[in-house]
């Protein structure tokens, strides 16, 4: 009996806390974050806390659950307050869990728990997010924590960007009316506006060469959506009001569009330059043709010669981190086409995720292309941005299928863009090597070694201790291995499959090359057999050249080339006794692309495209400094995006001068003015360097884009200046040696330019193909004397306020001049379909 009765106590002992985990329900918890405040002691770590609230009915338990969470800031110290424990998991995933001295949360009791991490906190982009709760009995399940709020923060650094200083900002722009500008966009190398209009009604026929059948179909279906009916192709004109393409001798990508009141008449000697003629047509039309069905659309009357400064203009696009739709792909898609820009590279693996469907690879998909709690990633991988506990309803979850691929290819193709397809390599693989782990295994469970050791990427037995620049500590291949090159093979041979099957071209591929941290390889057996083997190796840093002169074989074996981040054409070396990165002469004769990224001013490599190009690589300029679209806008707690790498609003990629871009670095990474003695001793471009710069490249990471409406506000407008800068010869301002001749040309081409896109180009993009959500600009606005007065970075849009301390909306009053209303005066700029910018407010005491 008394053997029984001790048995009863330890099982309600243990009983207890089960029962507690298991009726706590995860609605009843409110977690707060907020930050505390930055360089937290002097140091240069920022403090933030959680407050966690029980607003149920049972305790909160003191033991048996992790919170877990993302987090982009790394989380320096492990031990919190409150008795509770931050702990690093891999990526940018952490878990908070009790210690030994954390006590239950009763019923309406609340605990603060602060944390430190690295650098400065400036907005809430670097607020963890995707919290979830995973209770010890039940370790494989995760359950969301839905009512987390991220407090507002205030104060959070030096230089926040005011309304005051965004109306200095724009203080230079000019209001221009709307017929003095150019209609044309990008800016055309000849254009003259002629008197009168074209009237494109449905009456309209088009003429065509055969050579220019795509291209026709394409204006064809893009007049149906203005008109409702399929324009007739190659008819019987009889004096009928026509458009025609012609071919003619002119450059590759070279037109001639001339619209009379009679006629239109596009003139081509190719395909590409029949589309870009079709474009500027585009460009000719008023905002509102494209709102809704028209009856009759009024071209102006013009001559136009044209033809790009960069033959690659491109936008790089972030799958990987967060899925988007193949429709998303294809609105993307439409703008590049309208804008000129004709290479959309394709950035679909990742560590965090891979995108294409690859059939006979089938875990590639079912394990890479789903993001959910894990604790071991054998059937998908962990949580990432957000992501939170459950695969297939966030954007962390999702692939295109075989079909869906084959889909964009063609819809690109129809618009003359290139999709070039990249496989991050060796490092950022993580998705990949967990993928193959998960074949390997199902593999071996059936007795079948061979195969599943033929393609797998990792070493089971590496002790290698390296963390990447996201914080993973198991995302390199292992390049030591055969059956990494295998798997390189197949996954290229299936791609170019598909570009055959869509009749795609397909000229290169982007094997990665970033990011590859140190200490890979050290401790892996397989590699340090094959340095021990190979005598043309000599450190285990040596095994990055192994890697990509195999790869690149594999490449040209097929026809292609191989493009690659810059650090494909760098070395590392020893210089006076450090470690240092050098221009590797090995692979420059070999036909490489090279996608530069890293500019960034007082990093000490700001002239490391410029060097590049110099040693004979092909560069695509794909500057952080300029051309990095997910950057937020400017230093302010409520603008969304990382600024790891400074700040971008339009002007950066505008002002941008590809040939000599130090002239107008104005902005280090802080935003603070860059000192001209960064560029002393940096190389500058040869003419031989220019003959190498191939083009220019907008980079869209997407770690914190996880919806449509958060992708276009970070791609749009700042995508047309990267547009105009590929497309448009360098404007007078770029070669002026004297500072004020060159201040007053930069203001009136700015001027000029913001002028166009507050007037034609936003109207045109609120309505077409059923509008794109641009992030409309804050107002600028100060105190001057007795008034507060206002301005707007793109002339066109409308400033509305209230002096009530309401929110203005489209029926508030319209800024028309100084405001001398008393008390706070609440400002908020307008598109022309109703969306307004987020509030500023001036106090007019």
């Amino acid at each position: 009996m008394k053997f029984i009765f001790s048995i009863l106590i330890v099982c309600i002992g243990y009983a207890t806390p089960l029962f507690s985990q298991r009726q706590f329900d995860a609605k009843d918890l409110q977690v707060n974050w907020s930050l505390v405040g930055n360089h937290f002691k002097g140091t240069n770590l920022s403090r933030a806390a959680f407050l966690l609230t029980n607003t149920g009915n049972r305790p909160f338990p003191a033991q048996g659950w992790a919170i877990y969470f993302n987090s982009s800031r790394n989380i320096t110290k492990a031990n919190a307050t409150a008795g509770a424990i931050v702990e690093h998991v891999n990526g940018d995933l952490y878990k908070l869990y009790p210690g030994k001295e954390f006590s239950v949360l009763g019923k309406g009791k609340q605990v603060r728990i602060e944390y430190e991490s690295d650098g400065e906190l400036i907005n809430f982009t670097g607020a963890p997010a995707g919290l979830y709760v995973v209770w010890d009995q039940d370790a494989d399940t995760g359950i969301s924590i839905p009512r987390y709020t991220i407090l507002p923060l205030k104060n959070t650094v030096p230089g926040i960007v005011t309304p005051q200083k965004i109306f200095q900002q724009n203080i230079s722009i000019r209001n221009i009316p709307a017929d003095a500008l150019p209609e044309i966009f990008p800016t055309p190398v000849s254009y003259k506006r002629g008197s009168g209009v074209f009237q494109l009604t449905r009456d309209v026929v088009i003429q065509a060469d055969t050579a220019f059948l795509q291209e026709t179909n394409y204006l064809s279906g893009e007049l149906k959506q203005m008109f409702g009916i399929a324009f007739p192709v190659n008819k019987a004109a009889n004096k009928v009001p026509t458009i025609v393409l012609q071919k003619v001798a002119l450059g590759k990508e070279s037109y001639r569009l001339s619209v009379t009141r009679e006629k239109i008449i596009i003139s081509a000697a190719t395909g590409d330059g029949a589309f870009w003629g079709i474009q500027s047509l585009r460009s000719l039309m008023p905002a509102a043709a494209f709102n809704g069905m028209q009856s009759v659309v009024a071209v102006s009357v013009a001559e136009v010669f044209d033809e790009p400064r960069f033959s690659y203009r491109s936008l790089m696009m972030d799958v990987a981190r967060n899925f988007k739709t193949k429709e998303t792909i294809f609105r993307v898609l439409d703008l590049m086409a309208l804008y000129k820009m004709n290479v959309l590279h394709f950035h679909f693996s990742d560590d965090e995720g891979w995108r294409i469907e690859i059939p006979s690879l089938p875990e590639l998909t079912a394990v890479g292309g789903q993001r959910g709690h894990t604790r071991d990633s054998k059937n998908r991988l962990p949580a990432s941005f957000g992501s939170g506990p459950v695969p297939g309803v966030h954007s962390g979850s999702g692939y295109y299928s075989r079909s869906d691929f084959i889909e964009i290819l063609r819809y690109a193709k129809d618009r003359h863009i290139m999709v070039i397809p990249e496989i991050e390599s060796p490092g950022h693989s993580r998705a990949a090597i967990k993928a193959m782990d998960a074949r390997y295994e199902q593999l071996m469970r059936k007795g079948e070694k061979v195969e599943a050791e033929k393609y797998r990427l990792s070493d089971p037995d590496d002790r290698s201790v390296y963390v990447s620049a996201q914080q993973w500590k198991d995302n390199v291949l292992c390049v030591a291995r055969p059956s990494v090159y295998r798997f390189m093979e197949k996954v290229i041979d299936e791609l170019v499959l598909m570009y055959k099957e869509a009749g795609a071209s397909l000229a290169t591929i982007h094997m990665g090359g970033d990011e590859t941290p140190s200490g890979v390889w050290e401790g892996s057996p397989i590699c340090q057999e094959l340095l021990a083997k190979d005598s043309s190796l000599q450190n285990t840093d040596d095994l990055w050249y192994y890697y990509y002169k195999k790869v690149n074989a594999i490449i040209r074996s097929k026809g292609l080339m191989m493009s690659g981040w810059e650090e494909m054409g760098m070395r590392k070396t020893m210089l006076d006794g450090q470690k240092a990165m050098i221009v590797n002469p090995m692979f420059a004769g070999e036909n490489m692309q090279l996608h530069v990224w890293n500019n960034v001013t007082g990093w000490g490599a700001e002239d490391l495209p410029y060097r590049l190009a110099n040693a004979g690589y092909k560069v695509v300029l794909s500057p952080v400094s300029n051309n990095y679209l997910d950057l937020a806008y400017y230093k302010h707690p409520d603008e969304p995006g990382y600024y790891w790498g400074g700040f971008q609003d339009m002007d950066k990629p505008f002002y941008f001068i590809p040939f000599d871009y130090y002239k107008t670095s104005r902005e280090d990474p802080n935003g603070n003015p860059v000192d001209p003695a960064v560029f002393i001793g940096k190389d500058r471009l040869t003419d031989y360097g220019k003959s190498n710069i191939v083009g220019i490249q907008g980079l869209l990471w997407n770690e914190n884009i996880r919806t449509d409406d958060q992708l276009f506000y970070m791609l749009l407008p700042k995508l047309l200046g990267v547009a105009e800068r590929a497309w448009a010869t360098d404007p007078s301002w770029a070669g002026e040696k004297q500072a004020e001749l060159f201040k007053q040309k930069y203001d009136a081409d700015w001027s000029a330019f913001v002028n166009r896109i507050g007037k034609r180009e936003l109207p045109r993009l609120d309505y077409l193909h059923g509008g794109f959500k641009y992030r409309i600009p804050t107002a600028g606005a100060k105190r001057i004397g007795s008034a507060v007065v206002a301005n707007v970075q793109f002339p066109g849009l409308v400033i509305r306020f209230t002096t009530d301390g309401t929110t203005p909306d489209i029926h508030s009053k319209v800024y028309s001049g100084p405001i001398t209303q008393k008390g706070e005066i609440r400002l908020r700029v307008f598109s022309s379909d109703g969306r307004g910018s987020r509030v500023v407010a001036v106090k007019n005491l």
